[in-house]
């Protein structure tokens, strides 16, 4: 700890989701170190005080608690245990958290190396896009030892609103697959029904404000549902990314024999969407793929 009482803090990856993540743990007061592969996305924190490292390793070697908020399930690998990783750095005592959405078997390996060293990791990924990024009303999902949650927990709620330990190492990633899963197959359901709102003659606009004060209410209706109306599929969170998510949910779903034929349904039409260059816009644009369907489509 230091003189404050505050832990000092590392931070590695500063994408849409991490740098505001990132800047609610500065202002809270914690000493921060900070690194990302594009050394030009950590200016913004090094302006308001935080240190830059030149490697996740020299992350570590700052740092009591250090999060990794990167893309996927190679990216945490390279972080944690690649060359002038985590693991090289790491100290005794201290907790890694990772934020990241990838597959639960990584996140049980890395578990057990780092407490080869006297260090633990907790699982930890997030639902609530860029905007609860921003607002720092994440809900924060966790899985690994109880302790290291309670130990982090100050830190995890400078940036989200609803902190949940779900059980051992792997449980806070199955938790977020089981909430890309609602949220995927939830915005399905929007986007058709806009589609048979417009076809039927009803402004979705008033569809929507019709029906989200009952069962029918959800936050991809309210949220999502505007912005396909409106045209607007800039990225809060981007189908690739999605697209990642519910490959593995579909890859962890295979050894456990669950069908999801909802969840394999969408994930196709998802893929429509990447053939159409839409990879890189907002999970929304699974509006414009129904509408293509339905031989509606909108000017996009």
């Amino acid at each position: 700890m230091t003189a404050a009482g505050k832990a000092p803090v590392g931070f590695i990856g500063l994408g849409i989701m991490g740098a505001p993540m990132a800047g609610h743990i500065l202002k809270g007061g914690h000493p921060l170190t900070v690194f990302n592969r594009t050394r030009s996305k950590t200016a913004g924190l090094a302006a308001e005080g935080a240190a830059v490292a030149g490697s996740p390793a020299e992350v570590a070697e700052r740092s009591e608690i250090v999060i990794t908020m990167v893309s996927d399930t190679p990216d945490v690998e390279q972080v944690v245990a690649g060359p002038r990783g985590v693991l090289e750095g790491i100290r005794p005592g201290s907790v890694v958290v990772d934020m990241s959405t990838v597959a639960p078997h990584l996140e049980r390996r890395l578990d057990g190396l780092l407490r080869e060293r006297g260090a633990s990791l907790l699982d930890a990924p997030v639902s609530g896009g860029d905007v609860g990024a921003r607002n720092a009303t994440l809900a924060i999902m966790a899985g690994g030892d109880r302790q290291a949650f309670e130990r982090v927990r100050p830190v995890l709620a400078l940036m989200g609103k609803t902190l949940t330990w779900c059980g051992p190492s792997g449980s806070g990633q199955i938790a977020k697959l089981c909430n890309q899963i609602l949220i995927s197959v939830t915005l399905l359901g929007v986007s058709e029904a806009l589609v048979f709102a417009r076809r039927n003659g009803l402004d979705p606009e008033v569809m929507i404000e019709a029906i989200s004060g009952g069962a029918a209410q959800s936050w991809q209706l309210t949220n999502l549902g505007p912005r396909i109306i409106k045209r607007d599929f800039a990225p809060g969170f981007m189908v690739d990314l999605v697209q990642k998510d519910l490959r593995l949910v579909l890859e962890a779903a295979a050894p456990a024999g669950v069908s999801l034929p909802a969840t394999g349904l969408v994930h196709q039409l998802f893929r429509s969407a990447q053939a159409h260059g839409c990879g890189k816009e907002g999970t929304q644009s699974l509006g414009k793929v129904v509408e293509k369907l339905s031989s509606s489509e909108e000017n996009s």
